[in-house]
């Protein structure tokens, strides 16, 4: 019995953290979309460099999962001058506005 036990808390202390783990990271999404507005538009709107990206062009999986890959690192110019804590910013923004959540957002 204890081994079970101890089998379903270790099972359940398992999902918890891999759900935190791919949760968006506790910025600030106010400041995310003004961070986005004034750093991340000028190549991820339409026609430019890095195509059109907003909030609602993905769901919040994918945002992890665009986050988890790094993208940027490729082109670190490309986020110079941001900081980390400006990137979490930006990243709780665009989760929080993603296709798939309680309220979805352009960032016109």
């Amino acid at each position: 019995m204890t081994t079970i036990r101890t089998f379903i808390v270790l099972l359940l202390a398992t999902v918890l953290a891999t759900g935190l783990a791919f949760a968006a990271t506790g910025g600030n999404p106010k400041k995310g979309k003004a961070l986005y507005k004034k750093n991340c538009k000028e190549c991820h709107s339409t026609g430019a460099v890095g195509g059109e990206i907003s909030p609602l062009s993905k769901t919040q999986a994918q945002w992890d999962r665009f986050f988890d890959k790094d993208v940027h690192s490729k082109n670190p110019d490309a986020v110079k001058n941001i900081s980390p804590a400006d990137m979490k910013d930006i990243q709780q923004y665009l989760y929080d506005h993603a296709a798939d959540s309680d309220q979805p957002q352009t960032c016109g």
